[in-house]
């Protein structure tokens, strides 16, 4: 049987010290990190971001499926990926827990594991937060912090007419990989010996578990010296996050279903639910790719990077939001994306 340490014996700052024991400080902008009463930050000259994220068990994930270290890491890389949507680099983080007796030390051993993991590979510190009980279920809250050149932030609301509607990545996945998981785990819990299907489904059911944040096409931004007008991460689905930029822009736009990208795995994914794959892409969520706008003559740079698809241009308001389908047809975009208060 597993060793089981009870989180009373330490203590709360036994807790801090034991978590926090084995913090190497990456940034140079990170002058005082864990075990004060707060950390010191200076960027240098450089402007800070600042995007903050709550993760509740049983409304943003479900322990019966999702390993510990697997939740770890995706708590860091959710807050990078807004981080990154601002055209900015993660330099710090914050992160505070609320838990109950029935999570022991080695349980949270495990969930920083998977916090140290992403902190490692996106070269971001850990350099505070809070622990405290909770009567039910595991909190997490994380605060990102990150640096960007004076005003080369990009916010949602710069969009123009003309521009070009584009994504990082592809879509629908995550959303995919949700749905095996929730089968499997009903038919765990109507019978408990039956091992789960999965074969065959490890594009979709990694991308929901372990996300990725698009660093690789904020380091092409630099690289070709594009600055997006307008840009936002994906976490509620294409067509919502359409419609935001568009809104918070003024402006109506035309999005082509055929250049949506969709891996081969989701579509394949999509059929054995007799679901519709770019039904999936445009209202499914969590893929943590961006969507964001440039000037038509960065074109030519954008080809460049097979990572990135132009997927329509942003048009008058009066022209409305349309999608044009495959078969030629026209409609509204509409948002069915995640609502956290729907649940």
């Amino acid at each position: 049987m597993e060793p089981r340490t009870e989180i009373s014996s330490l203590g709360e700052f036994g807790l801090i010290d034991h978590l926090t024991k084995n913090i190497e400080i990456k940034n140079a902008s990170t002058i005082l990190g864990v075990g004060d009463d707060g950390a010191v930050i200076d960027h240098f000259g450089k402007q800070t971001v600042i995007s903050s994220d709550l993760l509740i068990e049983n409304v943003h994930f479900d322990l019966i499926y999702t390993p510990l270290m697997h939740l770890g890491y995706k708590a860091v890389v959710v807050n990078l990926s807004d981080i990154y949507a601002m055209n900015a680099t993660p330099t710090q983080l914050l992160i505070s827990l609320g838990f109950s007796n029935r999570f022991s030390l080695e349980a949270l051993d495990e969930f920083y594991e998977g916090v140290y993991a992403a902190c490692d590979k996106y070269g971001v510190d850990l350099v505070g937060g809070d622990i405290s009980s909770s009567q039910k279920g595991f909190i997490i809250s994380v605060t990102a912090i990150g640096e960007v050149p004076p005003y080369k932030f990009v916010q949602r609301s710069t969009a123009n007419k003309g521009d070009l509607l584009c994504c990082s990545g592809d879509l629908g996945a995550a959303y995919l990989g949700l749905v095996f998981l929730e089968r499997e785990k009903k038919i765990f819990l109507e019978n408990p010996n039956v091992r789960p299907e999965l074969e065959g489904e490890k594009y979709v059911i990694g991308r929901i578990l372990k996300p990725e944040a698009s660093k690789k096409t904020i380091d092409f931004f630099e690289q070709q010296e594009i600055i997006p007008t307008a840009m936002m991460d994906i976490s509620d689905g294409l067509s919502s996050e359409i419609l935001h930029i568009c809104k918070q822009s003024g402006l109506g736009c035309v999005l082509y279903e055929e250049k949506i990208p969709i891996a081969e795995e989701t579509r394949n994914a999509a059929f054995k639910f007799e679901l519709d794959p770019t039904a999936c892409a445009l209202s499914g969520g969590e893929d943590y790719e961006l969507l964001f706008t440039v000037r038509q003559e960065d074109f030519e740079k954008l080809v460049l990077n097979e990572n990135i698809s132009v997927i329509g241009y942003m048009t008058n308001p009066e022209e409305g939001k349309k999608i044009y389908t495959k078969g030629g047809n026209k409609f509204d975009i509409t948002a069915q994306g995640w609502n956290a208060f729907t649940k």
